[in-house]
C-alpha cells in the first residue's frame, strides 16, 4: 500500500498546474472588435434649372416671336402647348393665333423645374359692321341689342386659348362694345363636367380672363369688364356627348344692371 501512493504528491502537483493553466486561459479577455469602417454618403443629385423667354412678349396676329430656353442638370425638356419634347437648350419661332402661356418643364435625376413665358397676341379690329335693324322693334332696348350682338365664345376641351374660328365672333363683340361705351358687363367662364370642381373653377376663370384680355387689347376699358367663373355648375346641356359638352365649354356675356 505504501508503494501504491508513493507518487500521489507529484500527480497532485501536475493536476493542480494543469487546472491553473486552463483557468488562466479561460479568464484571458478577448481582443476588442475593429472599429466600423467609415462610409462616405453619396451626395444627392443636383436639382435641374430651366429658363424660358419669349422675344418679343407682344406681337400682332400673324407675326412670329422667338422662344429661347436653357436647362441645367436635366436629361429631358418638354414645352407646352404644341412644341412637345425639345433639346435641353434651344430656340424656336412660334406664331400663336391668340395670347398663350408657354410652359417649359426640365426633368433630371434630381427632380423637375418649371418656367413660363407668355406671348400676348393683339388682333387689329375689323371695320365696324354696317348698322342693322333691331331684331324686334325700332325701339329695342340696350339689353335687347346687347343680347343680339354680343355672342358666346366657345373653347376646346381643357383649353383657355381663343380658337381661331371664334376670333371673328369676338371681334364683332368688341366692335359693338366700343360703339356702346356706357355698357358694363360680366364675362362668365364655364366648363364641361370633366375634371374636379376646383380645377374647373380655375379653368373657367382662365377662359373668362382670356376673353377680357382680348377686349382690353381692342380698347375696351378694363373698368367696364367683370369676370366670374362658374366652372361646371351651370351647364346648358346635360347629355354625355361631345356636341353637348362643347356647348358647356364657353365664355358667356351678361349685361350688368
Amino acid at each position: 500500500m505504501k508503494r501504491r501512493f508513493a507518487h500521489s504528491p507529484l500527480l497532485f502537483a501536475i493536476l493542480f498546474v494543469s487546472a491553473l493553466a486552463v483557468s488562466c486561459h479561460k479568464n484571458t479577455p478577448a481582443p476588442p472588435p475593429p472599429p466600423p469602417r467609415a462610409v462616405t454618403p453619396t451626395p444627392p443629385a443636383p436639382l435641374p434649372t430651366i429658363t424660358l423667354r419669349a422675344t418679343p412678349a407682344s406681337i400682332e396676329r400673324g407675326n412670329t416671336a422667338s422662344l429661347r430656353w436653357e436647362a441645367t442638370n436635366a436629361t429631358a425638356v418638354r414645352i407646352t402647348p404644341d412644341l412637345g419634347d425639345v433639346s435641353v437648350t434651344g430656340n424656336r419661332d412660334v406664331s400663336p393665333a391668340s395670347s398663350v402661356t408657354y410652359s417649359a418643364t426640365a426633368t433630371g435625376p434630381g427632380g423637375t423645374a418649371i418656367d413660363n413665358a407668355r406671348i400676348t397676341v393683339s388682333v387689329p379690329a375689323p371695320p365696324p359692321p354696317a348698322p342693322e335693324a333691331p331684331r324686334n322693334t325700332p325701339n329695342a332696348s340696350l339689353s335687347d341689342l346687347f343680347n343680339d350682338k354680343v355672342k358666346t365664345i366657345y373653347f376646346d376641351y381643357d383649353k383657355s386659348e381663343i380658337r381661331p374660328d371664334q376670333m371673328q365672333v369676338l371681334q364683332g363683340n368688341a366692335a359693338f362694345l366700343k360703339q356702346n361705351s356706357s355698357v358694363i358687363f360680366t364675362i362668365e367662364g364655364h366648363t364641361d363636367e370633366r375634371g374636379s370642381q376646383e380645377y374647373n373653377l380655375a379653368l373657367g376663370d382662365r377662359r373668362a380672363n382670356a376673353v377680357k384680355e382680348y377686349l382690353i387689347s381692342q380698347g375696351i376699358s378694363e373698368a367696364r369688364v367683370n369676370v366670374i367663373s362658374y366652372g361646371e355648375e351651370r351647364p346648358t346641356c346635360h347629355d354625355e356627348t361631345e356636341p353637348c359638352m362643347q356647348n358647356n365649354r364657353r365664355a358667356e356675356f351678361k349685361l350688368n344692371p
